[in-house]
């Protein structure tokens, strides 16, 4: 077996193309895009190259056939936040069912990392944020992915175990019916503040859509910046969000709680992209845009995807959170809307406050990944992500 460094074109296209060989009996796995694949390892569009270094390689047979590829990267911002030592990254793993083969991938990340500094590894994840490309999955199998969420086969949760990865933290995904019922706890958390004209909560208008950036940029700032390794969101940086989210947009998913006219709290929620993508054979151009225009228009996408919910610190406690959700509720369940299935951004199960919030709203997990970390020095102790506060 050779593992070859990714750096001519067909090299790349080999990266690209292993999953679609590995899944082609698989009918959940979905072929993420072409472009969202690329982009991470393009160092004029993906920003954490300012701050880190990436490499990624392919793995072949003694017949010259693919059969693995992984990446390995270090984000010099984060090597030793909240870590006992300098930690580096590895993903976008694919492998054959062969222990071999995939020990030598988890090798190779792990020579190039201690070469540059690192003491242990976590992956699989992503170079750059964590709600791209985050984390092994391990239950939820008989389920399609989320647009930029992992798929992978049960045996590689094997591989990863064997070679002395232990679990850093889980990644939990909530699933509901949109008729579902609630639980009756969030009708008492509304009534709290049923009677306060101070606060309001409501869907975005469409003459508002202007303002959508500004609005996420102030709760997101407030509710999660600083906590688990979660930058500071710049107006420039909501506004590209935005400008990518608009093509989708369903305004009736968009919910903001409002204090004295202040933005504090979201609940943003998106048709789930992945239901037309998965028609599209990995491109958005020519072709596959053609599929794309027309999946919209004749295949209702019934499944709503929630990207966002959170409440300031200042208003936490207040009943808010049940206010806003019970508001959203009306629109939700008036059966006007083609969704029948609603899924949830990933939640650590280091955050249990929002995995309370989250089975109140009647969730149950329907997914489950894994981030690992592999301390290279095993005669350490070994310390899971921090429970937060």
């Amino acid at each position: 077996m050779l593992v070859t460094e990714v750096k001519s074109r067909s090299e790349a296209r080999e990266f690209l193309l292993l999953p679609v060989r590995l899944y082609r009996e698989t009918p959940q796995w979905i072929r993420p895009l072409d472009k969202d694949i690329e982009n991470v390892f393009d160092s004029e569009k993906n920003k954490s190259f300012r701050d880190g270094e990436c490499i990624r390689w392919i793995l072949t047979d003694d017949q010259g056939k693919t059969i693995g590829r992984v990446a390995a990267f270090i984000l010099k911002k984060t090597v030793n936040r909240g870590n006992d030592q300098p930690t580096g990254g590895m993903g976008f793993f694919e492998c054959v069912e062969n222990q071999e083969a995939a020990f030598l991938l988890f090798d190779t990340c792990k020579t190039w990392l201690k070469a540059r500094g690192m003491e242990a590894m976590d992956g699989p994840i992503n170079f750059g944020s964590r709600e791209k490309w985050w984390g092994l999955l391990v239950e939820g199998f008989d389920q399609e992915p989320n647009y930029q969420c992992n798929y992978n086969f049960p045996y590689y949760r094997r591989f990863f175990e064997a070679y002395g990865f232990k679990t850093y933290f889980e990644q939990l995904t909530y699933v509901r019916g949109i008729m579902d019922p609630l639980a009756e706890r969030l009708a008492y958390k509304a009534s709290l503040i049923a009677d306060n004209p101070d606060y309001v909560f409501r869907k975005l208008f469409k003459g508002e859509l202007g303002q959508l950036p500004e609005l996420i940029r102030q709760v997101y700032n407030k509710a999660w910046a600083n906590r688990a390794e979660n930058p500071e969101l710049t107006l420039p940086q909501a506004k590209i969000l935005v400008k990518q989210m608009k093509p989708i947009l369903d305004l009736r998913l968009l919910w903001f709680g409002f204090y004295k006219n202040e933005p504090i709290a979201f609940f943003l929620s998106l048709p789930e992209v992945n239901q037309w993508f998965k028609y599209v054979d990995g491109s958005l151009s020519g072709l596959g845009l053609i599929k794309f225009i027309w999946a919209k228009l004749f295949r209702p996408n019934r499944k709503a995807f929630g990207i966002l919910f959170g409440v300031v610190p200042e208003h936490q406690g207040t009943g808010a959170d049940g206010a806003l959700i019970m508001e959203a509720r009306k629109v939700f369940q008036s059966g006007t809307l083609p969704y029948t299935h609603y899924e949830m951004n990933w939640i650590g199960d280091f955050n249990p406050k929002m995995i309370q919030v989250v089975e109140q709203v009647g969730g149950h997990v329907g997914k489950r990944h894994i981030t690992y970390r592999k301390l290279f020095d095993e005669t350490r102790p070994f310390r899971r992500h921090p429970i937060l506060s």
